[in-house]
């Protein structure tokens, strides 16, 4: 019991590991968390072997029934579901829309929390896009899920800053461990009955999709600041990429350090010092951090060129 108020039955809906942060903090509470839905097993790993989701895993771990359809449309899924009898359903980064005559199971309704101020960035990659722009500040709200796009009414929200040096990884950390606190805090005022959500404005609208492989491909011919948000944005997944020849390189975030006595590089150029890795942007050269070569680790840039003889060599 919390001031009175009987707690809110939850079935939890989510995949990655930021939503196993806010269910392992629902878990916490009073409220009791009696089931979660969350994507199937998928293949991961060099064995590709099917893997639990992280939400799964945190599930599993406390003994909380696990439903994984392929589709919400399931009949044995919304079976399951109705049998246990949800008052809430909170929903974090589940990664599938919720059907229209679904919306209606709990009576409270499917809660989200989204990673973004809404409605500015509705979509599936909120953070990524926020870097990626170079925005300053983005936050969170939780919202009653309804048919549209996160387009529902709005409970609550707060505001963070994006640090010059987040990647979306740095960032949704931050951002899962203050929004466990706003959801939790969002579940208590509907069970207390404190809390109306309030329609999102008009203005202001813009969408974050799924970022593709392609939008993880660094473009060389951006300036060096296009060149560093592409990169942060889309560490750790899905992961910035490069082309040297008919290979692929994967990279981590870029040095933030000052390019001194280079000679004067062009879009995507490469050049070697003794301790540094330059490559030429629309503005001034790039130094990259880690580098991870084909069918090999992640590896110190410097150390990649020690003995090769990249003089000349582009990164396209």
């Amino acid at each position: 019991m919390r001031n009175g108020c009987s707690r809110l039955r939850c079935v939890f809906a989510g995949t990655p590991d930021v939503a196993a942060v806010v269910l392992r903090a629902l878990i916490d509470t009073e409220h009791e968390v009696v089931g979660v839905i969350t994507r199937p097993d998928s293949p991961a790993g060099r064995g590709r072997t099917l893997q639990r989701s992280p939400v799964g895993v945190v599930a599993d771990e406390f003994g909380i029934p696990v439903l994984t359809p392929s589709s919400l449309k399931d009949a044995d899924f919304r079976a399951a579901l109705i049998q246990l009898e949800p008052e809430c359903i909170p929903v974090v980064a589940y990664g599938n829309l919720i059907p229209a005559d679904l919306l209606g199971v709990a009576p409270h309704g499917w809660i989200n929390l989204h990673f973004s101020i809404l409605p500015a960035l509705r979509g599936a990659a909120p953070v990524q896009w926020a870097v990626m722009h170079g925005d300053e500040i983005t936050g969170a709200s939780t919202f009653l899920i309804g048919p549209g796009l996160d387009d529902g009414p709005i409970f609550g929200m707060f505001t963070e800053r994006i640090l010059p040096t987040d990647t979306s990884g740095d960032l949704l950390k931050r951002l899962a461990g203050y929004g466990s606190s706003l959801l939790i805090g969002t579940l208590d005022g509907i069970e207390a009955g404190e809390l109306v959500p309030v329609d999102q404005p008009n203005d202001g609208i813009t969408y974050a999709p799924k970022l593709s492989i392609e939008d993880s491909r660094v473009r060389w011919d951006d300036p060096w600041i296009g060149v560093d948000r592409r990169i942060r944005a889309t560490t750790p997944s899905p992961g910035a990429w490069t082309m040297l020849g008919e290979d692929r390189f994967k990279l981590s975030p870029l040095q933030h350090k000052d390019p001194i006595d280079l000679p004067q590089l062009r879009p995507g150029q490469l050049f070697a010092t003794k301790s540094a890795v330059w490559v030429g942007t629309a503005t001034h050269p790039a130094c990259l951090d880690a580098i991870q070569p084909p069918g090999k680790k992640l590896m110190n840039a410097a150390d990649w060129a020690r003995g090769l003889d990249i003089s000349g060599l582009k990164f396209v």
